[in-house]
């Protein structure tokens, strides 16, 4: 029987309010044991987004909406503010 793993948010580090759409930086795991760093939560006019880091002008990576909102979902408690840093374990 398989048993899933939620995803784990490792970091967060938010941005200061009222300077644009970024809401935080995120690092995050995946049941797999894969890890993204530095993942970007952003309000949009549709709710929240988040996005990977860029390089050379395109993203590093793309994630089904499923798996995006299983990110957003996982960081929602550190946006509003249920947890902090201190909550993590390292």
């Amino acid at each position: 029987m398989e048993t899933r793993m939620a995803i784990k948010i490792l970091d967060y580090r938010p941005h200061d309010p009222g300077k644009g759409n970024t809401i935080a930086h995120v690092d995050v795991e995946f049941p797999s044991g894969v890890r993204m760093f530095n993942m970007k939560l952003v309000r949009s006019a549709a709710g929240m987004r988040i996005y990977s880091p860029s390089a050379f002008g395109t993203a590093t990576a793309t994630f089904p909406a499923a798996l995006a909102n299983a990110m957003i979902a996982a960081a929602s408690p550190f946006v509003s503010g249920e947890m902090t840093t201190n909550d993590l374990i390292h």
